[in-house]
């Protein structure tokens, strides 16, 4: 089995899949007009519009309601993102900060609400982890 992607549901699609396209620098690939994504070279983050919700089940998911996933983006400069991203982002939740495990990490929210860790491993051991 692979993981292969988190999809999140929004009402506005353009400004969502513009403020990815903003922070991760990756261009996002269209199939239609209610869905692209995101793809990187571990994950994709896929972004349907509410109108493809009733083609899995009508009802099953709401945009702009989650409170208990964290999207994470690994990122060569946490600081360049959080420069780049300055004023534009729905909230910023924690300025970039070395996180206790050794990550660098930058907390905002996405136009919807959804909570995004981008983060740049600063320690030896965080480093080790996250080598490519």
């Amino acid at each position: 089995m692979d993981f292969v992607s988190i999809r999140v549901i929004t009402g506005d699609l353009a400004r969502l899949v513009g403020f990815y396209e903003r922070a991760t620098g990756v261009r996002a690939d269209w199939s239609g007009e209610d869905f692209a994504e995101i793809r990187t070279g571990s994950a994709t983050l896929a972004i349907g519009s509410t109108r493809t919700v009733p083609l899995f089940a009508p009802g099953a998911a709401r945009p702009a309601v989650n409170h208990s996933v964290i999207i994470e983006f690994l990122v060569d400069d946490v600081d360049g993102v959080h420069r780049n991203l300055a004023g534009s982002v729905a909230e910023l939740v924690k300025e970039p900060t070395t996180m206790p495990w050794g990550n660098r990490s930058l907390l905002v929210r996405d136009p919807d609400g959804n909570l995004v860790n981008f983060f740049t491993p600063v320690t030896p051991a965080a480093i080790a982890k996250f080598a490519r």
